[in-house]
């Protein structure tokens, strides 16, 4: 996998964090191409550094990359949603094997474990630690509390118009794999 298109990809994420989101799972790499390739031609370069310093000086490429970017913003979602779709395909296929995810099962209990850590700590020393170790332990309990919400959102969906989206997107990407 090349590092440096995807640190390009993240480094273009400044101009919209929307990127760094859909930067998370397998196609990652081909997603950030699509991103770097689109500020590339925006600015007339050809190395990706160089796009990003021209996006920060010039307001007018600026701008010009946020709409590409938005006209991109389908099929970018598309590849997205078609990743997710395929780790849950495996899982339901792991499931009708008669076998266990245990690398899920091991991720969400790391996650309920380490939570249920951090707020022990908390309640148990809260008297004797410094503001600042409570504002750590909290930070890390948050991060935990996101892993069970992700987990929760993968397993369930995250909300009534997330599976509205997903369906529409389905049927999208159902009549384009005809």
């Amino acid at each position: 996998m090349s590092i440096s298109i995807i640190q390009a990809a993240l480094a273009l994420a400044q101009f919209t964090p929307k990127i760094a989101k859909w930067l998370s799972g397998t196609k990652a790499e081909s997603i950030s191409k699509k991103i770097v390739d689109i500020a590339k031609t925006v600015t007339n370069t050809t190395d990706e550094f160089q796009a990003i310093e021209k996006l920060k000086e010039d307001r007018n490429m600026y701008s010009l990359f946020q709409q590409a970017l938005i006209n991109s913003e389908r099929e970018i979602e598309l590849a997205v949603i078609s990743d997710k779709e395929s780790a849950r395909h495996r899982d339901i296929a792991i499931i009708n094997s008669g076998k266990r995810n245990k690398r899920a099962d091991i991720m969400v209990v790391s996650a309920v474990v380490g939570l249920i850590s951090c707020l022990a700590i908390i309640c148990i020393f809260r008297h004797e630690l410094p503001g600042e170790v409570i504002g750590i332990i909290s930070t890390i309990a948050g991060i935990f509390g996101s892993c069970l919400r992700d987990a929760y959102n993968f397993e369930f969906g995250s909300s009534r118009g997330s599976k509205e989206k997903d369906q529409t997107v389905a049927s999208i990407l159902h009549k384009y794999n005809r």
